[in-house]
């Protein structure tokens, strides 16, 4: 099911958050569960959709924007401005699938770094959505990676530490200006 707290698709001059990024120690920090869905969490549900679009990203975690809240948001078409984004609260894995495929992955907080990272591909996952309604998705491709990333902002672990070839991560942190100490292998 995916939301209904809609804002346009379209980059803004302002964001109304800052994404945190690799070596900032709010990335690190477990989110703590939503207790209770109430306007501020939809605010920052808002807040977070105009960062992510203003971004060209696909998907934010609260974390990235120093908030501590297992939320997350993900959008895998950017230009179908019908098209509603996915809000996910408190998500838990319930299950995923044993097959894995490395594919890239890039993340705000890195900018302009792409790696291969091994994820399985089909997973079901259990979330409130932005009305505090459970909910449960079973999804495979891009989507179920997206949500595993995403997930992992939650727990404090980037992709950079899933990525299994450790020159090209150090040769391609170097070249765009992070530090590999930060990362923090799985």
């Amino acid at each position: 099911m995916s939301s209904a707290v809609l804002v346009a698709k379209k980059k803004v001059k302002n964001p109304p958050l800052e994404v945190h990024t690799l070596g900032d120690r709010a990335l690190r920090k477990p989110a703590k569960r939503i207790a209770k869905v109430d306007a501020s969490v939809r605010k920052l549900i808002e807040d977070m959709l105009v960062t992510m679009y203003s971004c060209y990203g696909i998907g934010l975690a609260a974390p990235q924007v120093g908030v501590h809240k297992q939320l997350m948001v993900i959008d895998l078409e950017l230009d179908n401005p019908k098209a509603p984004p996915f809000v996910f609260i408190n998500p838990v894995i319930r299950k995923a699938g044993k097959k894995t495929e490395a594919d890239e992955e890039g993340c705000l907080s890195i900018p302009g770094v792409y790696l291969d990272v091994t994820r399985p591909t089909e997973i079901t996952v259990a979330y409130k959505d932005e009305t505090g309604r459970p909910r449960t998705l079973e999804t495979s491709g891009l989507l179920a990676r997206a949500i595993q990333h995403e997930m992992d902002h939650l727990n404090g672990v980037m992709f950079v530490d899933r990525v299994e070839n450790q020159f090209q991560l150090t040769q391609t942190l170097k070249k765009k200006g992070f530090a590999y100490k930060s990362v923090r292998p799985i």
